[in-house]
């Protein structure tokens, strides 16, 4: 049995996307991946990862919830030595920002920082190229799931 409903995923899903949305880094930030291309600017998109137990106790099971943070950037801007130090720059703000907001304002037990991480590469999208970062950002929650016999 769960103890996290859609109101909960909903919550969750709206502190992320409001912490990113704090962010000057970006001109857009939406949930999912973007149904047109990206614009000139840097584009976020915040979509769910895996999700799994994480630790157990007596009556309820905790979860690891992981959000898949995709920062882009179009592939051919000018200057291109410009790119990837303006992506690996919002990709440490955004996990700055996560990181001063480690509860997500009570909403969950903590973002698990140490496991947090970037890869960068490449993706064609609509024919043209970007450049991204795709930032894996775990969060631990307590009591996710009851435990009955």
């Amino acid at each position: 049995m769960s103890n996290f409903d859609a109101a909960a995923a909903t919550a969750l899903f709206s502190a992320l996307t409001s912490a990113l949305k704090q962010l000057a880094a970006f001109q857009q930030v939406d949930v999912g991946e973007p149904v047109s291309p990206p614009g000139n600017r840097l584009y976020c998109s915040l979509m769910l990862g895996p999700v799994r137990p994480a630790s157990s106790g007596l009556s309820a099971t905790s979860g690891e919830v992981t959000f898949l943070i995709r920062i882009w950037s179009k592939a051919q801007q000018r200057p291109l030595e410009k790119i990837d130090p303006e992506i690996l720059a919002a990709a440490a703000a955004v996990m700055g920002k996560l990181s001063g907001q480690f509860t997500l304002a009570g909403t969950v037990r903590n973002i698990n920082l140490m496991t947090m991480s970037g890869l960068p590469g490449w993706i064609e999208f609509e024919g043209e190229p970007y450049r991204v970062m795709e930032i894996t950002v775990p969060i631990v929650i307590n009591d996710m799931f009851s435990q009955s016999a």
